[in-house]
């Protein structure tokens, strides 16, 4: 078998799979594992995959901070429908906790309350669109700018948030992945993360698909402290299975 060959069988393992172990590779072409390492690191150098302990996957799974306008464009459907069903879950005269990201942009787009409702946010661009709404009391969080996310962080947020109680929250992530939990770009967003969930009876993240399985630099909590997470239609049986296996109620947003 040439080397164009076993690339074409790595990739094509890997697309059905979406991970493949170095041992089995050398199994399977009956190479040895210098030669499948070698293999990986090329196809990795050409951006066709991720090396890490002792196999692939295909993307990589650590996650790049990127600004705000960029996220915007990307999965805009998905994180539309999501933020939708997420606005279903608000109760009359509620009072609820938004964080930071795109997703949770969508989310208050679809707010259109016909009750009193009460929102603590970290975002600048989630309180502008809520202020249409003359019904909705708007707690802007202080601090730190994020130039990337327009969000705040730091101790001033966190002061606010000691005094806070508030039924849910609703939170974007930069990945989920199952034996890690959930994470952000941002150890002082992390950090923020942490204290409103704190201060909430229910921790509700907000997720595309393409988020599972992959990991951000900073830890917001394990999977266990998740009470609902909702996603896209393009999330696979084998994610559907693993969260339901972890007693996470998963709402699919078609």
């Amino acid at each position: 078998m040439t080397k164009e060959q076993r690339h074409e069988v790595i990739m094509e393992e890997l697309i059905k799979h979406g991970s493949v172990l170095v041992a089995d590779l050398v199994r399977q072409l009956d190479v040895s594992a210098v030669t499948i390492r070698k293999d990986l690191t090329e196809l990795e150098k050409s951006d066709k995959l991720y090396r890490n302990h002792g196999k692939a996957v295909l993307i990589n799974p650590y996650i790049n901070n990127r600004s705000v306008n960029e996220k915007e464009k990307f999965a805009a459907d998905e994180k539309h429908a999501i933020g939708r069903e997420a606005a279903r879950l608000i109760t009359r005269n509620d009072s609820i906790c938004i964080a930071s990201g795109t997703t949770v942009h969508a989310l208050a787009r679809n707010i259109v309350p016909i009750h009193k409702l009460t929102v603590v946010s970290a975002s600048l661009p989630v309180s502008n669109i809520l202020s249409e709404h003359e019904n909705i009391d708007i707690i802007q969080l202080g601090g730190m700018l994020r130039h990337s996310s327009l969000s705040v962080v730091g101790e001033y947020s966190a002061r606010i948030l000691h005094d806070c109680s508030f039924s849910k929250l609703y939170m974007g992530v930069d990945g989920i992945d199952f034996d890690f939990g959930i994470t952000t770009t941002e150890m002082r967003e992390a950090a923020l993360n942490q204290k409103m969930m704190a201060a909430a009876q229910k921790t509700i993240v907000l997720a595309d698909s393409t988020k599972f399985g992959r990991r951000g630099f900073a830890k917001i909590a394990d999977m266990d402290a998740v009470d609902i997470i909702i996603t896209d239609a393009g999330v696979s049986p084998k994610v559907v299975k693993r969260i339901e296996d972890l007693g996470i109620e998963l709402i699919i947003a078609k």
